[in-house]
């Protein structure tokens, strides 16, 4: 039986502290007080920083294999410590264990993939004999690391989207100090547990939960070279606002929509779609929101989505049969409830689901939704999906774009002629075919536009974020007379 402990420190410069347990975090599904862990002030803050600042130049000479050795110890131990953090995020994230140890084998998989991108960080030699002017100089240019950065990562992926900066980071030799969601903060520090356990130059790495209102130094301290957050649209944007001088990188919210054309494989779409909207009670930015389909199935969609929805099982996270775990809170499931109901007063058809108890919102499908409604504008962020018919497909693209949201579309069809239309036309950072939106692998380019964010994750192009090109220029003094023009 795995059991928490009851109280976690922070991490400040690489060390464990425990000067507190002021942050009480919750069961998600039973409400209760699961464990409480150390609360960070701006005094540690301001600590974290400029031990991260101390550590910038130790961080940058570190070598490639050294790096690479401190990504693959934490594979080693993630995988030993498997079940233990599966368990956590179960607990503190309401998640379903299933999707809980799929998280855990995500996490595992981007530091892998960090590891075996920190010995690849190459260059180029460019030539600059471009012109007469130019002749006998040679370029030659390399990535080198930015430097200090701060990381805010949210609550429903709190492993993975933790490690989407953190792993990137150590890969490239910046030191960085990490504020992980209050409400699930117990994932970050079980990874700054294990790289405690590592060879990092001392103020590499701070894991510090602090609450929103106390935290402004991880966006506005000018020490800080990068900030990397991830979470809601209208916080992300007022932080790039005050963040100064340094480099943002935002992974915001989305508005996703899948588009079901009349050569689609029904069955298959069925389920990928049921999954993309209902998955985690649809607390992702590319879960489901919008489905549009062609008039030919839209019909037969219709009422195999709802039979299937009306299938998934709802209840205790920790029941390996549960599909559909708490919200984050109930104040977040009475929010989305009510948008539901305001759809509804509005004309919208309430297909399925529709049903609230606390944090528990069913599993609900939408037809009929106005395009003025709450919910077809803004994104859920929970389990709901609203249904719409096209019969041109130019028009089902315009759907999409329909959107302040621009992060992933999905597409059903077996058109090739259609595809490269929707990956041309749609103004999202990525386009699924035969797929969802909701889906992604680790080391692909990931991220949005319009709303949605500025910048890419994934390992290897969060790498280039946490970089700067470095640029040697050499000059030969000793190299000949140009060549004689031909025909001279």
């Amino acid at each position: 039986m795995i059991e928490l402990r009851k109280t976690y420190p922070l991490y400040l410069a690489n060390e464990a502290r425990q000067p507190n347990a002021d942050l009480e975090v919750t069961d998600k599904y039973t409400g209760e007080v699961a464990f409480r862990t150390a609360l960070a002030d701006a005094a540690t803050i301001d600590a974290g920083i400029a031990a991260a600042a101390e550590a910038a130049g130790p961080m940058a000479r570190m070598a490639s294999y050294e790096r690479q050795a401190v990504l693959q110890h934490c594979v080693d131990r993630f995988k030993a410590r498997f079940d233990e953090l599966a368990f956590a995020l179960c607990v503190e994230a309401g998640k379903p264990i299933k999707d809980s140890e799929g998280e855990v084998m995500r996490l595992i998989d981007t530091f892998r993939i960090a590891a075996e991108e920190s010995v690849r960080m190459t260059g180029e030699v460019q030539p600059l004999d471009i012109s007469p002017r130019a002749r006998g100089y040679q370029g030659i240019w390399k990535r080198v690391p930015i430097g200090p950065c701060s990381f805010i990562s949210p609550f429903n992926f709190p492993l993975n989207l933790a490690a989407h900066k953190i792993a990137p980071a150590i890969a490239v030799g910046c030191p960085f100090v990490m504020k992980p969601a209050s409400r699930t903060p117990l994932g970050a520090l079980i990874i700054g547990e294990v790289l405690a356990e590592t060879n990092l130059p001392k103020g590499a790495f701070s894991i510090l939960p602090a609450h929103r209102d106390g935290a402004d130094l991880f966006t506005t301290d000018e020490r800080l070279k990068l900030l990397s957050f991830t979470g809601s649209p209208a916080v992300g944007w007022d932080l790039k606002a005050k963040a100064g001088k340094k480099k943002v990188v935002l992974e915001l919210g989305g508005n996703a929509a899948v588009i079901v054309d009349h050569d689609a494989d029904l069955e298959d779409a069925v389920e990928r779609i049921v999954f993309g909207a209902f998955y985690q009670s649809g607390q992702s930015c590319i879960g489901v929101q919008r489905i549009i389909a062609h008039e030919a199935v839209y019909d037969e969609l219709r009422d195999r989505l709802v039979e299937r929805t009306r299938k998934l099982v709802g209840g205790n996270p920790h029941d390996r049969d549960t599909f559909i775990g708490p919200m984050i809170s109930e104040g977040e499931a009475s929010r989305l409830d009510g948008w539901i109901q305001e759809a509804v007063e509005s004309g919208a058809t309430l297909l399925c689901g529709g049903g609230r108890e606390g944090a528990m919102l069913e599993a609900t499908l939408l037809e009929g939704v106005g395009r003025s409604a709450t919910v077809y504008r803004e994104e859920a962020f929970g389990p709901v999906a609203i249904l719409s018919r096209f019969s041109d497909f130019h028009a089902a693209l315009a759907e999409v774009n329909d959107s302040k949201f621009g992060l992933q579309a999905g597409l059903f069809t077996r058109d090739l002629f259609k595809t490269l239309d929707a990956w041309d036309r749609l103004e999202v950072g990525g386009v699924v075919v035969n797929d969802v939106p909701s889906y992604r692998v680790d080391n692909m380019p990931y991220g949005g536009v319009k709303d949605s964010g500025l910048g890419r994750e994934g390992i290897r192009f969060a790498m280039e974020d946490m970089t700067e090109i470095r640029n040697l220029v050499i000059r030969r003094r000793d190299v000949g007379p140009p060549l004689r023009q031909m025909g001279e």
